[in-house]
């Protein structure tokens, strides 16, 4: 019961649908913000990861040798998901994938060189994960932007019965990934910190410095979307942006948040928009 003396924040969290989203994400969202590790835990994590991870980032940048260990960090990530990570946590990791895939492959199918390399990074299940790995999460989006070149030659906006809604697919997640078990208890967010300096490890520098970076191609792709569809408030999603001015590890873990939530908002937005097209 709704109190209107006292109002829960999460009440209102799940009842307002000003910004777009799919209700199963905000399902799994809301959990993950009321989990006790969340509340507790993750601010302890976040305080002795952040140092470690400032410390790797520096001797990583200095150190002239630079190693990397994709596999193992991919296994030790599909490991951690399936036996810690609550189910709700794993769910937004895997949509996130297919999220930003079809919304980098709609940009694609609306621009000038609508031959550029679309991603195909849609995973169902964590095992999965091992060959759509995180690495090539970015080197997707990279490529697609590269490709693609610059907008001056493009025809937006698009007359609205010409838009291709091709590549915007519902989130199909094998339920096996989602089958709990007695030891998954930590959250989306914790999860993250307790990985983040492993992720930056496991990485050449530049690897890991252009991973940080890719974060700030959200307003890139927000604003290609908006100018195909002649619909600037899309601009509003963005919180990652100017990706000219390159980020440090410092306040990474909320960066990482607002970029799954905002490819959760842009694909929501562009789901609606084409069942609309269907029905018209």
């Amino acid at each position: 019961m709704y109190n209107r003396v006292n109002p829960s924040l999460f009440d209102v969290l799940a009842k307002d649908d000003t910004l777009p989203i799919d209700a199963s994400v905000r399902e799994a969202w809301l959990i993950n913000l009321k989990h006790p590790f969340r509340m507790t835990v993750m601010h302890v994590c976040r305080l002795l990861a952040t140092s470690a991870l400032c410390t790797t980032y520096f001797l990583k940048r200095i150190i002239p040798i630079q190693f990397c260990a994709h596999n193992t960090l991919q296994a030790m990530i599909c490991w951690f998901m399936k036996w810690f990570v609550i189910p709700e946590a794993n769910y937004l990791i895997l949509r996130h994938y297919w999220t930003e895939s079809d919304i980098i492959n709609f940009v694609v199918d609306n621009s000038r060189n609508s031959q550029a390399e679309k991603s195909t990074l849609y995973p169902k299940t964590i095992d999965d994960l091992m060959t759509c790995s995180f690495i090539q999460h970015d080197v997707v989006l990279f490529n697609a932007l590269y490709d693609l070149g610059s907008t001056d030659q493009e025809s937006w906006p698009i007359s609205p019965g010409e838009v291709d809604y091709s590549s915007i697919h519902p989130v199909e997640i094998d339920q096996s990934a989602l089958k709990p078990r007695w030891t998954q208890c930590v959250d989306f967010e914790t999860a993250h910190e307790l990985f983040k300096t492993s992720f930056c490890l496991f990485l050449k520098a530049d690897e890991y410095e252009r991973s940080i970076n890719s974060l700030q191609y959200d307003q890139t792709l927000a604003l290609r979307v908006a100018r195909i569809l002649a619909a600037p408030e899309l601009s509003s999603l963005v919180y990652n942006g100017f990706p000219l001015f390159l980020v440090g590890p410092l306040r990474l873990s909320q960066r990482f948040v607002m970029h799954g939530l905002f490819t959760e908002h842009l694909h929501a937005y562009l789901f609606k928009l084409k069942a609309k097209h269907a029905t018209t």
